[in-house]
């Protein structure tokens, strides 16, 4: 199969079509504060141990962040999103934070809950994020530890969950829909739904590793739900089915524009937002971790990566036939998991089938056909 390769001829016209020139602005980005996490899910695509000494001396110091966070603002950027990993393991979060928040950000958070202290709820009420999302593993001792491997998680989880809601501080609820709490995904639904201040999402699409660790990818792969499980846990969920039915005129498309187009990126990666890694790597999106669409904050500048080397990673074509009959041209595109980002990570290639995420937007397509008769 061919790599993905930059078309200098239709650069400037994709560019124009996407609008990714001049007055594009990164009007938000995701800071993965750390890698290192204090859970050690199977599924998890990042998550390295918190006293790993290496990922932390490679985190950016609270002086680059402030130098990167600077850039951003004088860009337009608005809003920002604190992740890990887990981001409270950073012993400066509180400083990153509200430096973060004095710039002029809104800034949301996403964390386990489990070590939330009554500093950081403190830090919370005099400083409100703009969300604070919580990812529920399990609602019993039992499913919660063989989601963390960790037998104490779900009181620490308890402990920290219950500071904020004491406190009114506002929480939104997710899940991650797996083989290891997937029995219980009912309850889980309704406990996030019971606490959550407007919505409960989750999510039955894992990703592999961005380290590409075999061995850790096994775990991942260990976790996933069939398609038919994904197909069935969605339509389940009466308010993700009901979306899904409402949507399904979007999802399913009987004809699919542009059929000449080559061009790998068809999402919004890169368009008005950006992420960042705990050690300075600037991506287009989380997931997109291939080393050409990589670069490096800590030896080049913000505006350098986002007016110059973002546009090229977006101008990537591919010259292989089979993805672009098989996943670009796909009718039922938007039921997939597929993504040159998530091909990189299944594959190796941005620009490989897959024939897992292909089967799981058949057997979404297959169900909400059914549920419409």
């Amino acid at each position: 199969m061919g790599s993905p390769e930059i078309s200098k001829t239709t650069l400037t016209d994709y560019m124009l079509e996407r609008k990714i020139g001049a007055g594009r602005v990164p009007l938000s980005f995701d800071f993965e504060l750390t890698a290192r996490c204090n859970n050690d899910c199977g599924h998890c695509y990042i998550n390295v141990p918190a006293e790993d000494a290496r990922y932390q001396e490679e985190e950016l110091s609270l002086q680059e962040i402030e130098r990167i966070a600077d850039e951003a603002v004088a860009m337009g950027t608005l809003w920002c999103l604190l992740s890990g990993g887990e981001p409270l393991l950073r012993e400066d979060f509180d400083d990153v934070y509200l430096s973060l928040k004095r710039k002029g950000l809104l800034v949301s958070v996403y964390t386990n809950a489990s070590l939330i202290t009554e500093r950081h709820v403190e830090l919370f009420k005099k400083y409100p994020p703009r969300d604070l999302e919580v990812t529920v593993y399990g609602v019993t001792p039992e499913t919660f530890a063989r989601v963390t491997n960790r037998p104490s998680g779900f009181s620490q989880f308890q402990r920290g969950l219950n500071r904020l809601l004491d406190n009114k501080i506002p929480v939104r609820l997710k899940a991650m829909a797996l083989r290891s709490n997937v029995h219980e995904l009912p309850e889980i639904a309704a406990f996030c739904r019971e606490h959550t201040k407007d919505y409960f999402r989750f999510d039955p699409l894992l990703n592999l590793r961005h380290d590409r660790d075999p061995a850790r990818n096994q775990r991942i792969l260990a976790e996933r739900l069939t398609p038919e499980e994904i197909a069935r846990i969605d339509h389940a969920d009466l308010e993700r089915s009901e979306a899904l039915r409402k949507d399904c005129g979007i999802y399913i498309h009987d004809a699919v524009e542009q059929e000449d187009c080559a061009h790998l990126f068809h999402c919004g990666a890169g368009l008005n937002s950006f992420h960042l890694s705990h050690n300075g790597q600037f991506r287009l999106c989380g997931s997109l971790c291939a080393p050409d669409c990589v670069y490096d904050l800590r030896n080049g500048s913000l505006r350098e990566a986002w007016t110059q080397f973002a546009p090229r990673v977006l101008a990537m074509e591919t010259t292989d036939s089979e993805v672009r009959r098989k996943c670009i041209h796909c009718p039922i595109f938007n039921l997939c998991l597929w993504c040159p980002a998530h091909a990189y990570l299944e594959c190796g290639h941005l620009d490989r089938w897959s024939e897992y995420f292909c089967k799981v937007a058949h057997a979404r397509e297959a169900a909400l056909k059914d549920r419409l008769g």
